[in-house]
């Protein structure tokens, strides 16, 4: 681990007394979430359209306790499947077609089928979710600068896009040509959508009409002119997140407020590459709310930091190296025990431990090859 400092570990702050009637037998405490047993799923995202990349989503499985992946065939019939979610009930998988004709896919999970494919009504979508109603798919076209929503019906199925917005203000940051929509997501409250913009150097905040699956936007806020915002994240607590920005190489702390949907971003931050060339990729925050991880793309590390005073601070404890070239992406196992790296360049997915009281990771079994591995989803 480079330039690590001593870790502070952060309670958690304590649960107020609860207080029983008399008469009344105390509720007895949640048990502890069941550790699974067996492997897992685990499904890789790729380019299809480039040199050495793959066939389609990559199927696989995992060791929970390993972290060892073993392979299983690849889902064909999804063109550049470069970023995957699931929808909250787990049976339907989504993945974008990242393409000048974009589109989205759904795949029933129990015997694998294309439940059909919907246009995103832009260029190159590389950023899917789902709303946790399960009933709204939000994606967002990198090409076109555009964010979208497709209705799901009971099936799993899209059904035709409800909306789309195109980042038309405020003019490109910086050294870019136009709007880039990098990603699209749902606040931690349900309350609003966000749309994180690296060309415009904004991320937007909309209100989604749970009904008609339309959009308004509500709130607007601006990095500094150059920073290139690529993904956020939202601490556990609902009130802060995460934002990290591809083109400056650094990340924000941010306050958000759950009301207004207002974002207001902080002052840029260390991403640990120590000044050389690095894109920093994705952000993920522990269950916890303790930790936070970056993906650094260039110096091709794990950011680790502490995250203090509630969220609304984060101290950078070091760096580990990934295990490969250009991770792209990060995703905890659901149990949050296992990281998952996708490394673009080298074409492997690195997996470590996570230790929830000291945020330390460890590398966990041998790196998965999978040909330009953009994207890993472990069930």
């Amino acid at each position: 681990m480079a330039g690590a400092a001593a870790v502070v570990v952060v309670p958690s702050p304590a649960a107020p007394p609860t207080e029983t009637p008399a008469g009344q037998r105390k509720p007895q405490a949640a048990p502890p979430p069941r550790r699974p047993s067996g492997p897992r799923p685990l499904y890789v995202g790729t380019y299809t359209s480039v040199e050495g990349g793959g066939a389609g989503i990559g199927l696989a499985s995992y060791d929970p306790e390993s972290g060892r992946i073993t392979g299983s065939g690849t889902l064909t019939g999804v063109p550049d499947p470069s970023y995957l979610a699931v929808h909250p009930d787990g049976r339907t998988l989504y993945a974008v077609d990242e393409r000048e004709d974009g589109g989205v896919t759904a795949v029933r999970l129990a015997d694998r089928r294309v439940l059909g494919t919907r246009s995103t009504g832009g260029a190159g979508p590389c950023h899917l979710s789902v709303h946790p109603s399960g009933r709204w798919l939000l994606s967002a076209n990198y090409g076109s600068g555009s964010v979208a929503v497709h209705p799901i019906d009971a099936s799993g199925a899209l059904g035709e896009r409800t909306a789309l917005v195109t980042h038309g203000s405020p003019p490109p940051g910086p050294g870019q040509q136009g709007p880039h929509a990098h990603q699209f997501l749902t606040s931690p409250d349900g309350g609003h959508v966000l749309a994180v913009d690296l060309g415009t150097d904004t991320v937007y905040t909309y209100r989604l009409d749970r009904a008609k699956g339309t959009l308004a936007e509500v709130a607007r806020a601006r990095t500094r002119p150059g920073a290139g915002p690529r993904h956020l994240t939202f601490h556990p607590g609902g009130r802060y997140a995460y934002l990290a920005n591809e083109v400056d190489d650094t990340v924000a702390v941010c306050a958000y407020e759950p009301g207004t949907g207002r974002l207001t971003i902080g002052e840029p931050q260390s991403t640990g590459s120590g000044g050389g060339t690095n894109y920093p990729a994705q952000i993920l925050v522990t269950a916890n709310g303790r930790y936070a991880f970056l993906a650094n793309r260039g110096h091709n590390s794990l950011a680790r930091y502490a995250v203090e005073d509630g969220g609304a601070r984060l101290r950078l404890l070091g760096t580990v190296p990934v295990g490969g070239d250009f991770p792209r992406q990060i995703a905890f196992s659901p149990d949050g025990r296992l990281l998952f790296a996708a490394n673009q360049r080298s074409g492997t997915v690195t997996v470590f431990r996570v230790d929830a009281d000291s945020g330390e990771l460890r590398p966990a079994g041998e790196p998965f090859a999978s040909p330009v591995a953009v994207c890993a989803l472990p069930l």
